[in-house]
């Protein structure tokens, strides 16, 4: 599982994206409420027969990567300050590149694929009359 998981976004200049004391505050409520590593303070995937302390919720960056792909559901507010959309088609968050986009990244690909083959099909239809 940890080998498919994608690296922490990181900013331009190689630093981690801070949060505010508002964002870490309800940030700290989601993983005692939805991390299941999390056992009274203490991370249990980094357990090795003595207790440590959940380093997600003692920092003000996201710098767990189990809490950043498992449990944080919109991680978008965290790193991206602008208007976050939701994809016409399946519904997941995103940020867009352009006031016209309308789809994620995944499903534009396919949404593109789809337009593409159709336009063809009605040129290869208009050349056949």
């Amino acid at each position: 599982m940890r080998d498919k998981l994608k690296p922490i976004e990181r900013r331009p200049d190689g630093s981690l994206p801070r949060m505010t004391p508002g964002q870490r505050k309800r940030v700290n409520a989601l993983i005692r409420r939805e991390c299941c590593n999390y056992d009274n303070g203490n991370c249990l995937m980094l357990d090795d027969g003595e207790e440590c302390v959940c380093v997600q919720s003692i920092s003000y960056s996201v710098c767990c990567t189990w809490f950043r792909h498992a449990v944080l559901p919109l991680e978008t507010e965290f790193f991206h300050s602008g208007d976050v959309k939701r994809c016409a088609v399946c519904g997941a968050a995103f940020v867009p590149g352009s006031n016209r986009a309308k789809y994620c990244e995944v499903c534009a690909k396919e949404v593109h694929r789809k337009q593409k083959n159709k336009s063809n099909r009605n040129k290869r239809n208009k050349a056949d009359k």
